[in-house]
């Protein structure tokens, strides 16, 4: 799945030259010993050869980020410095040795369009005309903003690193249906992948964690379409209802987008039934009072 985020996701030219078949995990020993830094026990380095077969290897640090960090370009530097540090104590370099180059992947799924530099350049207050302007780092990270890739183009690819920024992505409870066939049809047409479909079916709940939505922590991708199913005509039944009773748009924290659309439709119908009975009740008012009152009763 990482060979297929690489090939796909990252400008071909980054991806020339590089022997995916010697992939390999790395686990990161570094950390920070400031109060405001994380353990990076969590990050996901990989090593990459090159086709030559030289020493040179590619490290691939992908951060996942739920919300855009103006100081990302900050952070990946730290993140490349104490890297290169456990590269050089763990495989004792010494001079004239050379480090391994590095690439970092920022993974986005937030909401909201990723507005941080991803450069360290852009944040340093200073001229490029500057006799400083040398001496600053040029760190640099890969953006992979999911939400800004085009729905359609996603659609077109068949990779599961395509279906997986799919899910991460809104769309209609019928969408989300048809997503998930796809998904099953993906590893049915792929076999031998059932350690892959474990963490994937993980992914999955983990996405619908994030969105209020709690499945069960076991079942198999197609149980757990059938649950999701079954809970959408819950919801939009309950939401409509709500909707038409009321008469007014609801505040929803759950599924906002689907919710607002389904008790819009309810309050539609339920502002279109109050307009039809208060014509009726006002026609039957005018009418009574209209009505000419009796003779009076001779004494």
């Amino acid at each position: 799945m990482v060979e297929g985020l690489v090939r796909e996701f990252v400008p071909r030219a980054l991806v020339a030259g590089l022997d995916f078949s010697g992939l390999q995990r790395i686990n990161p020993k570094f950390h920070c010993g400031r109060r405001s830094a994380r353990q990076r026990e969590g990050d996901v380095i990989w090593r990459l050869p090159t086709c030559e077969g030289s020493d040179i290897y590619l490290y691939l640090l992908i951060e996942f980020q739920s919300e855009s960090d103006a100081w990302m370009a900050v952070r990946t530097q730290v993140y490349q410095g104490l890297l290169w540090q456990q590269v050089i104590d763990e495989q004792k370099l010494k001079a004239p040795a050379r480090l391994p180059p590095l690439l970092l992947l920022v993974l986005y799924n937030g909401e909201r369009r990723w507005k941080g530099a991803t450069g360290i350049r852009e944040l340093i207050a200073l001229s490029p005309d500057s006799a400083l302007w040398p001496w600053q780092p040029q760190v640099r990270y890969n953006l992979l903003d999911i939400g800004a890739f085009p729905k359609d183009e996603l659609a077109r690819r068949s990779s599961l690193t395509a279906l997986l920024f799919r899910l991460e992505q809104r769309h209609s409870p019928q969408g989300l249906k048809e997503l998930l066939d796809e998904v099953i049809g993906w590893f049915r047409q792929h076999e031998g992948y059932e350690r892959l479909q474990g963490l994937f079916t993980e992914l999955i709940r983990e996405i619908f964690a994030g969105r209020g939505v709690n499945l069960p922590k076991s079942g198999s991708l197609s149980q757990m379409k059938t649950m999701l199913s079954t809970q959408y005509d819950v919801w939009k039944e309950q939401w409509l209802a709500e909707g038409e009773a009321k008469g007014k748009t609801m505040i929803a924290t759950q599924f906002k987008a689907w919710k607002d659309q389904w008790v819009a439709e309810g309050e539609a119908k339920g502002l279109v039934r109050g307009k039809v009975e208060g014509r009726v009740e006002g026609k039957a008012e005018g009418k009574a009072e209209a009505k000419p009152e009796g003779k009076p009763k001779k004494k």
